[in-house]
């Protein structure tokens, strides 16, 4: 009865709300109708209707997956302080951190999807139901362990909310220790089997090297935090739920230390490429020390990773919330530029037989993408306002 009660509650709650909620949801429907219409086009008229050819075969959609991975597995950096360091501060936002989490897959399989052209083609990328090359393909374990992590992000969401609403502690709930761990296991597994993706096509020598790993880990912390302190703060302003303190300490800490380790790898990758040669240092060379299209695009994500730093590494800027909101929007963009369509179309290019294909994501692309991301903010709304309506 308990539990039924908990569910007729939950399902309840997104249809109650102040005229704010209202507007936020009807917006975000407008952006998934948008979406929607201009997925519709692309289905009629094929991937022809992108801007991806047989050159660049990924683009847009699989560089907002790669940077969406990342964000999905940065929910980790909530469940590490909470439960195996005792954060009280970080307990209270976790399960916010894993709907943030659970929504980021969401979006990176819709991105997927989208990506495939024809639809009926995501049956051969459905784990042990398809027919897709498992256990050899890299791509399959991606699959396979994304859609572990959705699942596990969204059990802990309802345990975790669900134990609020009885009074309880999560943590006193039988195996909840064990699915904490499995979810560190797979957070950094999601986004290490991605990175070896890439890294592993030795026909691209933009991907081959050995720090693509270690480098997705560090910007996806970067990025993360950053995206949870944004969206932490908006929690703060516009509901009851009130921010502790500590957790925002922690988190800019993370994610000055995050984006250190990030620029330090890079850096360490500019000048192999700079003083060295090879064809990984030609294509960097040709990215970073051009003058125009994608090395714009390349120098202008290092330069608003850069001042993120700088201002996160000066403890006056840091605690100061408008400096902190601003270090965190440089870094969550940033990032994307430089590992969503910064380091998959770059990668593409030259062709193996030296040619020097253009891409340039269409209106159509675009459309697409702004309703999946539509779609997966509508999704953290849902989730965080049964959180916080349900909390005791």
């Amino acid at each position: 009865m308990q539990s039924r009660s908990f569910l007729l509650t939950l399902i309840g709650t997104p249809f109650r709300g102040c005229r704010g909620y209202g507007l936020w949801m009807a917006f975000l429907l407008a952006l998934m109708g948008l979406g929607a219409f201009c997925y519709a086009h692309q289905f009629t008229h094929g991937l022809v209707a992108t801007g991806l050819d047989d050159r660049a075969v990924w683009g847009l959609y699989i560089g907002n997956f790669t940077f969406l991975v990342g964000v999905a597995a940065a929910a980790v950096m909530l469940v590490v302080p909470a439960y195996l360091f005792g954060h009280r501060g970080m307990a209270r936002v976790t399960p916010y951190g894993e709907a943030l989490g659970f929504s980021a897959v969401v979006m990176s399989l819709m991105f997927v999807f989208v990506d495939l052209g024809q639809p009926l083609r995501i049956w051969h990328a459905v784990p042990f139901l398809g027919t897709f090359n498992f256990p050899a393909s890299i791509m399959a374990w991606d699959m396979v362990v994304l859609m572990l992590y959705g699942g596990l992000c969204l059990g802990l969401w309802y345990r975790m909310v669900h134990a609020r609403w009885r009074g309880v502690r999560a943590s006193s709930l039988r195996g909840h220790w064990l699915l904490v761990v499995l979810a560190v296991v797979l957070g950094i597994g999601i986004h290490t089997v991605t990175a070896f993706m890439m890294s592993g096509v030795v026909s691209r020598p933009f991907w081959n090297s050995a720090v693509m790993a270690p480098r997705f880990i560090a910007s996806a912390f970067a990025a993360g935090a950053g995206v949870m302190i944004l969206a932490f703060k908006v929690l703060h302003w516009q509901t009851r739920f009130r921010l502790p303190g500590s957790v925002v300490r922690l988190l800019s800490v993370a994610m000055a230390s995050a984006m250190l380790v990030h620029l330090f790898l890079l850096g360490s990758e500019l000048f192999v490429a700079f003083y060295g040669g090879g064809g990984h240092g030609a294509v960097v060379r040709h990215l970073y020390g051009g003058s125009a299209g994608l090395s714009l695009w390349m120098q202008g994500a290092l330069a608003l990773n850069a001042v993120a730093f700088a201002m996160l590494i000066i403890p006056p800027l840091r605690r100061r919330p408008v400096w902190l909101n601003l270090a965190s929007l440089l870094a969550v963009v940033g990032v994307w530029m430089e590992k969503g369509v910064g380091l998959v179309v770059p990668g593409l290019v030259p062709t193996p037989l030296g040619e020097m294909g253009v891409y340039m994501p269409t209106g159509i692309e675009m459309g697409v993408a702004v309703g999946i991301w539509g779609l997966g903010a509508g999704v953290f709304t849902l989730m965080v306002r049964g959180g916080v309506a349900l909390a005791r």
